[in-house]
């Protein structure tokens, strides 16, 4: 994501190369990339594309990895058919790309995605994971439905707007040291607001020496000093799921 003052650092990492588990269905109006888990349990997760879309290999990994702990996993195409932004875009153009993108208005889409979890997938437990854009939609929708178990928001930007706090359920908001687009001073914030007015779980955790987009975009072997780090997230979110949904 971006705010006004930068361009996106989405592009910092790696796209990895990756086939995926799944396969794709349609969810009326849009499609989604759905992964069942090896044991039903009636559980599923919702997870939400950064900028690079609902196919992004990196986003179906994510997705997989969740499945393999027991979950049915989907990724829509919250952008509904819209092209994603792409690596060489011109990044003077990207703040009207994102105008006709809004992370905050996709209950449309999330209402069909719910609805297909329950009557074709019979979940009866839901959960949300999100990356960049889709860490700002992660925290409209804990927001908005209280059916939703947890909560897990990646790196998305938060604004300081005075319904930040009206979490319905348990969310767990993972960020980075060192990103260029969410200065700590908005960590703080949140964390100031959260305190004060929260009336659920929440969890807020910074990692150090860390970039915009380490737990997704990046290898698990791009570099030593960032792999426990890139490990520890990916644990911390699996935990928070297994905790609450």
């Amino acid at each position: 994501m971006a705010n006004e003052a930068h361009p996106c650092p989405c592009d910092i990492g790696h796209r990895i190369e990756y086939g995926g588990l799944g396969h794709e269905v349609q969810v009326e109006h849009i499609k989604a990339y759905l992964t069942k888990s090896p044991v039903d349990a009636g559980k599923a997760v919702v997870v939400i594309q950064d900028i690079f879309g609902w196919q992004l290999p990196n986003t179906r990994y994510m997705a997989d990895m969740i499945a393999g702990n027991g979950y049915t996993t989907i990724v829509p195409d919250f952008f509904a058919g819209q092209e994603p932004w792409h690596p060489s875009g011109d990044w003077s153009t990207f703040p009207e790309w994102l105008k006709t993108r809004n992370a905050r208005k996709i209950d449309k889409e999330f209402d069909a995605v719910l609805k297909y979890l329950k009557q074709h997938c019979h979940a009866k437990r839901i959960g949300v994971v999100g990356f960049c854009w889709g860490g700002i939609a992660v925290h409209h929708v804990m927001m908005k439905y209280p059916e939703l178990r947890a909560g897990v928001s990646v790196y998305g930007i938060i604004k300081d707007a005075e319904d930040v706090y009206s979490l319905k359920n348990p969310t767990l908001f993972i960020f980075a040291e060192n990103d260029a687009v969410i200065p700590l001073e908005q960590v703080s914030l949140l964390t100031q607001k959260l305190k004060e007015h929260c009336k659920v779980e929440y969890q807020i955790k910074t990692f150090s020496g860390q970039t915009h987009g380490f737990v997704h975009r990046k290898r698990e072997d791009c570099s030593p000093e960032d792999k426990p780090y890139i490990d520890e997230a990916r644990r911390n979110l699996l935990e928070w799921l297994s905790k609450y949904v």
